[in-house]
């Protein structure tokens, strides 16, 4: 059947100049702003596209690089004259000019470039989706950057001159490389067979921005056992510069072969590298820094910092699938929303970052928790303890196939600059690797084994595990009315694949958490200089309990422990977007420190005597009241406060208080705010 070949450049040019968006006409907009040097990208949607013509929508998808020449050339011909007296002055010389300019390229007089936005309804394609049969055809790829090259100017147009005449020759160049004309083929220097040579003019040429890009297979992408897929990216003009190595992008272009030449052709024979002609890139994750709050968006913000339990409820948003671990959740909170980096006057630097490991017993979600993390914050990235990016967690030196220059692919850790890095089974890390941020780890004996220290169970240094801020042991104990609620919600969110609303008002969604820490990031608290004292002694008093416990065998508070400490009361002075530090944030932040190794106090029968918090509370009431030395009585407020700040919760030290009571150990006056020994030297 006889198919009109200028049908296709008929319909391009109906639609540039004829669609219209809310009364206007969307391109014929676009292309007056490219004509009087205002705008340089000219955006086609292929939605637009799709509703005036489905099978020319359809046949652009098929055969884009086509398309693409078509629609350019649909374009200069609608191109309409600049506007403004600055931009309409022609001299005469201009003028006479023209006769001259059929001879020159389109692609040497074009000053815009074209962009093909994806259709809504197109869907993302992982690379290992990507196959031979799409070769030519426009493909829309969801994956992370591995690797950026520096920007280069790459020729499209090269200008020559030729040394004897004068003439000018011109050569469109299609690929990464070309030979360049060494004859003039000017009527003058032909009919005198001259052999004169032509000279290449940088100047009268034209070049684009060029850069390629490595992506890789996102970690959910990727079955399990297999090693992540790369692709080359050629990134032109306004797109370059568009990504950095870490960011989730959605990229959209042409997959095509890349053509070889020479040797390199006859040594390749009929196999072929591929690599996408991308055009148009965008990020999926929005960095912090880069959010755009919609004034509805700041109020509820502005609402819910104003509430009481709005700490408890963003805590219970991460993972909400996921049954308990509500301080392992509240301190990964604070890991993202980071305490204050310092530099000081002397150049040194005071880190920010809130460093987390997870360890203990398989199947205890502790990998559940760093999915969830890495798909919250904007440079994320999820990997394990031998590194998921192809090139380990820090770098590796590889050469660029066209230049041979040596360059640095950034490893997980790398690529999570800024961000967090969530590294999985930490224990197969290899002694030359180190990490940051958010790690868990298994035991090395299958499960936990409390006579053991933390280094000996997951089979890590000390020197290691200090660089953490917090060490959370998730053990896998038996009790049946965990077991019976923990069973009761897998069943709900395994019915209704949401997470059961008990014993919660409210759990944000994604986008609110994010937006929240976006804006609570943007907060620089500062500690007062009335509680310097406070945690000077709660430090000391952590050393000295330790000192007279067994724990020191497990752990040790160093000056590591105090800046922890300060970089958890900054996360949470920062999300009630206060300016500066109050004692509850301080009390909290040691109450996570000490909650975090409570565990490790727990012996096995046969051992010491297990980890009683009545009696515990009991003997710091005891020493709070003989170090008073002010008689026989103590303030609940004060007890309270240095209850709280150990880990123990207000109904622990009711129970504790009723219960020696009724012992007749003490008795509360003052309607409860004071308790008085009968005798302190006995009790």
């Amino acid at each position: 059947m006889w198919k009109d070949l200028r049908a296709p450049a008929v319909k391009l040019k109906k639609f540039i100049e004829e669609f219209e968006q809310n009364g206007e006409l969307k391109y014929m907009q676009q292309l007056q702003k490219v004509a009087n040097r205002s705008r340089r990208v000219v955006e086609i949607s292929l939605d637009d596209l799709e509703d005036m013509d489905e099978d020319l929508s359809s046949s652009l998808r098929m055969n884009t690089r086509r398309y693409l020449s078509l629609l350019g050339q649909a374009i200069d011909q609608c191109m309409p004259e600049p506007d403004g007296q600055r931009m309409q002055v022609r001299n005469g010389q201009e003028e006479a000019q023209r006769a001259q300019e059929t001879e020159i390229p389109l692609e040497l007089k074009r000053r815009y470039e074209i962009r093909l936005l994806p259709g809504s309804k197109d869907k993302f394609m992982s690379l290992r989706t990507v196959k031979a049969n799409h070769i030519g055809q426009l493909v829309s790829i969801r994956a992370m950057v591995a690797r950026c090259s520096d920007v280069k100017p790459l020729a499209k147009v090269v200008t020559y001159t030729c040394e004897e005449c004068g003439w000018e020759a011109y050569q469109e160049v299609t690929g990464r490389s070309f030979y360049p004309l060494d004859k003039c083929k000017s009527p003058q220097c032909q009919q005198f067979n001259s052999n004169s040579k032509l000279l290449m003019q940088t100047r009268g040429s034209k070049f684009v921005k060029f850069q390629e890009i490595k992506i890789q297979e996102l970690p959910d992408q990727v079955p399990t056992g297999h090693i992540p897929r790369m692709m080359t990216v050629h990134l032109t003009g306004e797109s370059t510069r568009s990504c950095s190595p870490g960011d989730e992008v959605q990229i959209s272009g042409i997959f095509l072969p890349i053509p070889y030449t020479g040797y390199r052709a006859i040594k390749a024979g009929l196999t072929a590298d591929t690599f996408l002609e991308a055009t148009s890139v965008s990020r999926i994750k929005q960095r912090y820094q880069d959010y755009e709050f919609t004034q509805e968006m700041q109020d509820q913000i502005l609402l819910h910092s104003q509430e009481s339990g709005t700490y408890t409820k963003l805590a219970n948003s991460i993972a909400p699938e996921i049954f308990g671990h509500e301080d392992v959740k509240k301190t990964l909170l604070l890991q993202l929303v980071s305490g204050c980096h310092r530099n000081l006057a002397d150049g040194l630097q005071i880190r920010g970052d809130v460093h987390v490991c997870l360890m203990g017993d398989p199947g205890v979600a502790k990998s559940q928790l760093l999915k969830h993390v890495a798909k919250l914050t904007p440079r994320g990235v999820y990997t394990t303890g031998k590194g998921s990016s192809g090139v380990g967690l820090t770098a590796s030196v590889t050469k660029d196939a066209f230049t041979g220059e040596l360059m640095l692919e950034g490893g997980a850790l790398v690529i999570a600059d800024q961000g967090i890095c969530c590294i999985d089974e930490f224990d197969k890390m290899e002694e030359t690797d180190r990490t940051s941020v958010l790690a868990a780890a298994n035991p090395a004996y299958g499960r936990y084994n409390p006579r053991r220290s933390p280094s000996e169970n997951i089979n890590l240094p000390p020197a290691l595990l200090s660089r953490f801020d917090i060490l959370f042991l998730l053990m896998d104990k038996i009790n049946a009315d965990t077991d019976f609620n923990l069973a009761r919600h897998v069943c709900h969110v395994h019915r209704f694949a949401a997470a059961p609303q008990v014993d919660l008002d409210e759990v944000f969604d994604s986008q609110f958490l994010r937006a929240y820490i976006a804006q609570a990031r943007s907060v620089d608290p500062y500690i007062p200089a009335e509680l310097s004292e406070y945690i000077t002694g709660a430090y000391v008093s952590m050393r000295t309990d330790e000192e007279q416990s067994d724990s020191r065998r497990y752990f040790f508070t160093t000056a590591r422990t105090l800046l922890s400490i300060l970089r958890l009361s900054q996360g949470l002075a920062r999300l009630r977007f206060s300016k500066e530090v109050e004692q509850a944030d301080i009390d909290e932040a040691i109450r996570l420190m000490y909650e975090s190794k409570k565990s490790l106090y727990e012996e096995v029968e046969g051992g010491h005597r297990a980890y009683d918090p009545i009696s515990t509370i009991f003997d710091m009431a005891k020493n709070l009241a003989l170090a008073a030395g002010e008689g026989n009585s103590i303030r609940v407020a004060d007890l309270e406060s240095r209850a709280v700040m150990k880990g123990f919760t207000r109904s622990q030290l009711l129970d504790c208080i009723k219960s020696y009571e009724e012992l007749n150990v003490w008795q509360t006056e003052a309607n409860g705010s004071l308790i008085r020994f009968v005798d302190v030297g006995d009790a």
